[in-house]
């Protein structure tokens, strides 16, 4: 099993025995109810680096008011079995008060690529993200650290805050991992009621529906958005938030199809879960 700590002192300790010994770090950052996708950064981050390491920690800084904090999957046992057969070596666990023990004062707050989807609809969010993940990189020191393709904005907006604070991370994106019926995992797919995890997958099949359009020639902006949410809205367990073409790099929205690296993104309700998903559109 892996070596648990639970003090920012013990794990930070850890990572620098290792580099002492000049074995590189891999870190994989989650909140934890670990599943494939979660698997999938770990083991490439064994493979890619002498130690592999992780941490598991529900943040309350990118709650809202409005959000159940205290109802977040949690299964710690579970989640160090997965761990341990992806080859890490030490979890970080702290606990709330570990990584806060005082009202937080100092935030970290990244413009532009926060400003929408995401942004416009949890305003808190991104900053309790990056400010979490700013800990954590200063916790864990030089490293290569690993997030999933899925939450593609926050992927966006930790390379942002790498490459302006100039942290010694390495961000690695990894493909999205899904479910043999395209829903792309996640620990909030608990949440959804049998009719609703029927109906979830509309939003992988509105993704292909818009980058098939894009494929065979559609140069329209406005009808390859509507190919995805269209296939969407047809869904009725589906409220669909936003469907949208961007630049990949940026998240600016796109004005034509193609031209640059472009990514799809699709935001949608299903009861009271909110999911997402995106998908590349690789076009010359």
């Amino acid at each position: 099993m892996p070596e648990v700590h639970e003090t920012i002192a013990g794990f930070r300790a850890a990572l620098e025995l290792a580099r002492e010994d000049e074995r590189g770090i891999g870190f994989v950052p989650t909140m934890g109810y670990l599943h494939e996708g979660h698997a999938s950064l770990m083991r490439q981050a064994s493979a890619e680096n002498e130690t592999a390491v992780a941490s598991i920690f529900v943040n309350p800084l990118q709650f809202a008011a409005n959000e159940d904090l205290g109802a977040y999957p949690r299964d710690l046992e579970r989640d160090l079995a997965l761990a341990d057969e992806c080859g890490v070596a030490h979890v970080f666990t702290p606990s709330v008060a570990e990584m806060y023990p005082v009202p937080v004062l100092t935030t970290v707050s990244v413009g532009g690529v926060t400003e929408r989807f995401e942004g416009a609809s949890r305003p808190e969010h991104f900053a309790g993200v990056a400010t979490v993940v700013a800990k954590l990189f200063s916790i864990a020191g030089p490293c290569r650290a690993y997030f999933g393709d899925k939450d593609f904005q926050q992927l966006a907006v930790v390379r942002r805050m790498v490459a302006d604070l100039s942290m010694p991370v390495d961000v690695v994106g990894c493909p999205i991992v899904r479910e043999p019926d395209g829903l792309a995992m996640s620990s909030r797919n608990v949440y959804l009621t049998p009719a609703q995890r029927a109906a979830a997958p509309a939003l992988h099949r509105g993704l292909q529906a818009a980058a098939a359009a894009a494929a065979d020639g559609e140069r329209n902006v406005d009808r390859v958005r509507a190919a995805l949410a269209d296939a969407v809205a047809a869904e009725p367990e589906a409220t669909l938030d936003y469907a949208e073409l961007v630049d990949a790099l940026t998240l600016e929205p796109a004005t034509v199809v193609g031209g640059t690296e472009q990514r799809l993104l699709v935001a949608a309700r299903f009861g009271t879960t909110r999911l997402l998903d995106n998908l590349a559109v690789d076009l010359p």
